[in-house]
This record gives C-alpha cells, structure tokens and sequence, in this order.
C-alpha cells in the first residue's frame, strides 16, 4: 500500500511539474510563430496585417496595404521593433496612412506580455496579435 501512494504521490509530482512547464512555454516570446493584429479589415480589403517571427527575431511584415522586414529584439519582457526595408505597393491613401501608423506604433513597442495565444505588443499604442494555428 505504500509504495502505491508513495507511486502516487510521484505521479503527481511529475503532472504538476509538466503542467507548470507548459504555462511557462506558453509565456515565452512567440519566435518561429506568424501572428495576426487582433483587428476588423479595412472596409473593401480582406487583408488583416500579420508578423511572420523568425526563431533570430527577423520579422516578415504585411501591413494593411505594404510589406517589408524588420527585427525584433527580446530581452525578457523588453521588445525593440527596428523596422527594415519597406515595399511600396499602390495603396490607397487611407491604407497608406494606417501602414504608417502601424509602423509607428510598432516602432514605439517597448514591452510586450503574452496570454496564451495572445500577445500585445505595449508602447505609444498597444497592438494584440493573435498566433496563428496550425
């Protein structure tokens, strides 16, 4: 009998730690992952702007209307977005002016904080993406 609950007693040891690994992934800066702004389309656009994160940190960006590249930087919760080179597709002058403000807001990106597939992205705006499913 004791070395059933002592079998037990282990059991649940190595449940509760496994389930605390997980919670901890789960918190962990999402590289390797594509997010999605937690955001309505544009009216007349079926485009939502995503973040492909490479596991370097190298970011694939499609805004409401550009593309480009760019970094991110992670040190424990401290973010820094330098954006890179910027593709110019014909946009229309309101998509234009939110590609901007995007850029801005990401370029003032100081921390960020994750809550299960949700991350947000905290400086002069906060921004919610959502990681993307298999």
């Amino acid at each position: 009998m004791r070395r059933i609950l002592n079998g037990m007693a282990a059991l649940a040891l190595v449940a509760a730690a496994f389930a605390s690994m997980s919670a901890e992934a789960q918190e962990e800066f999402p590289f390797g992952f594509v997010m999605t702004l937690d955001a309505a389309r544009m009216p007349g656009s079926k485009r939502i702007p995503s973040i492909e994160i490479g596991d370097d940190g190298e970011v694939i960006l499609e805004l409401w209307c550009d593309g480009g590249k760019g970094k991110f930087s992670v040190a424990g919760n401290t973010l820094v977005f330098i954006p890179g080179a910027m593709e110019n597709r014909t946009c229309s002058p309101e998509r234009a002016q939110a590609d901007r403000d995007l850029l801005a807001a990401l370029g003032s990106t100081a921390t960020w904080q994750r809550q299960g597939e949700a991350v947000t992205l905290i400086g002069s705006k906060s921004l919610r993406f959502l990681i993307n499913g298999n």
